[in-house]
């Protein structure tokens, strides 16, 4: 480690900096204003700068190669880019004051510059032609870093989605497949049942009593509503009728029969018109129908399901795709209320939803109202404890800009009934990069987009918070 000179470089050392792209057009003489800088020949695996601690130095890259990589959540490193010689690195957090944003390891033995944090601010202060190339360089990279991660941060969501989405679909998907495998059964138990009557000689009044239950469970639209102990009593009485009237598997037919309000009552006319087994089997041909009926129900609710969640993602995915749109709002909360439902589901939380049904429509020309509702929601998800509460509530207000001119605002509110966010980080939630979250987890872009996005529309977005929560509460001009 060496001094790169004392008050003078030499020619070797500036023919090199000559060749670092953002130093090309900086006149030699005005080099002279890096003859602080320590000189650093680093060997293969040397850790020059670590991922969320703040930064101190600058570099610049003379000779070697350099890895930089992000730590994820699951402690896996993945690289980012390779830093070839020629390059300048570090005045991104030094000039934004944030932490480093990825790790920088020696993966070739290197020969560097590095200026220290005074050594940088007082080459910023003193040096104009150097500063306007580091500036310069810094506007490149931070374009860069944030189409990176603002890429990155969409397919955190979307890979967030997508995982509610396959939850989703496999609830109702499961359900139909169980549903179909008992209709078969229940279907070629009807066929056996039918070929057993049809060999009976069943008489006119048999027949009678039989289509007389068929059409009264036909009729029966939805189960009824029982508590639990009035269920249990039903279902007790209706097994001991059968039990005494010696009815195979009894305890298997009882519940079916009293969800649509069947009891011993409704079947007198069976037991007066049936003898010995075919009792029975009376009995099973009607449970099996009952049951059928039900199983059709159990289908068609969880393909309506999977049809809401398909129109749920149809809403999310195209809404801001054409030029000028009229946006429904509650609409919009809904669609990612239901993409976000595993989440909901997981932590137990109750979602309350006060939505204002005379909410007029959204006039824009602007996309990314969901993103706002994403972000927001899944902020809140995370803050509340197990079995929390999140109540998201939208109403219209007439908000007056100055004398005689006014305009319909749409307001919407996400409160969490979590911890709060720190006083400290408070006045920072809204920078880009900032988070609270630990290293790996968040990037601290949501809410920055958030911010970004509600400013496209026009509106604004306010919070307040505390011990006993946080909400955040966005106000768009309907017509944005």
């Amino acid at each position: 480690m060496k001094n790169a000179a004392n008050g003078t470089m030499s020619a070797e050392l500036l023919e090199q900096l000559r060749r670092v792209d953002i130093f090309s057009s900086v006149a030699e003489e005005k080099l002279d204003c890096l003859s602080g800088a320590v000189e650093l020949n680093l060997p293969e695996g040397e850790l020059i700068a670590r991922q969320g601690e703040v930064a101190h130095h600058f570099c610049i890259l003379l000779e070697g190669q350099l890895r930089v990589y992000q730590t994820q959540p699951d402690g896996q490193d993945v690289t980012l880019s390779m830093v070839e010689a020629g390059t300048a690195l570090g005045e991104l957090p030094l000039l934004s004051n944030i932490p480093n944003m990825a790790n920088v390891v020696v993966s070739q033995p290197s020969h560097l510059l590095r200026l220290d944090e005074e050594e940088f601010w007082n080459l910023m202060t003193t040096c104009p032609e150097v500063r306007r190339a580091i500036l310069g360089n810094m506007a490149i990279r931070l374009q860069k870093l944030q189409s990176s991660t603002l890429r990155q941060e969409k397919m955190a969501s979307l890979g967030t989605l997508a995982a509610g989405l396959m939850h989703e679909l496999n609830n109702p998907g499961a359900a139909a497949s169980r549903a179909a495998s008992q209709l078969r059964e229940n279907l070629l138990r009807l066929h056996e049942l039918s070929a057993k009557f049809s060999k009976a000689a069943m008489s006119t009044e048999q027949k009678q009593c039989l289509f007389a239950l068929q059409e009264q469970v036909l009729n029966v639209k939805r189960p009824v509503m029982m508590n639990s102990l009035e269920q249990s009593d039903a279902e007790d009485a209706l097994v001991e009728w059968m039990e005494a009237a010696h009815i195979e598997n009894a305890w298997k037919l009882a519940p079916t029969l009293v969800a649509i309000g069947i009891d011993s009552t409704e079947l007198e006319c069976a037991r007066s018109e049936f003898d010995g087994p075919l009792f029975s089997d009376a009995l099973s041909w009607l449970e099996a129908m009952v049951s059928s009926m039900q199983l059709v129900g159990t289908i068609e609710e969880s393909i309506g399901r999977v049809s809401d969640l398909v129109k749920a993602v149809k809403a999310y995915a195209y809404e801001g795709k054409s030029q000028k749109q009229e946006l429904d709002v509650n609409a919009s909360i809904h669609a990612t209320a239901v993409m976000l439902g595993h989440k909901l589901r997981e932590k137990e939380i109750v979602l309350e939803k006060d939505l204002a049904a005379d909410l007029p429509l959204l006039h824009t020309e602007c996309s990314g109202l969901n993103q706002i509702w994403t972000n927001l929601l899944d902020n809140a998800i995370d803050a509340v404890p197990q079995h929390g509460h999140i109540k998201i509530r939208t109403w219209m207000e007439n908000a007056t800009l100055s004398p005689g001119s006014a305009r319909t605002d749409l307001c919407i509110s996400i409160r969490d009934d979590g911890s709060g966010i720190p006083l400290e980080s408070q006045p920072h939630i809204f920078d880009p990069f900032y988070t609270t979250k630990p290293v790996g987890i968040g990037t601290g872009l949501g809410l920055g987009i958030v911010h970004r996005i509600v400013d496209q529309f026009g509106g604004t977005i306010r919070f307040s918070s505390d011990g006993n929560g946080t909400e955040f509460v966005v106000r768009l001009p309907q017509k944005a």
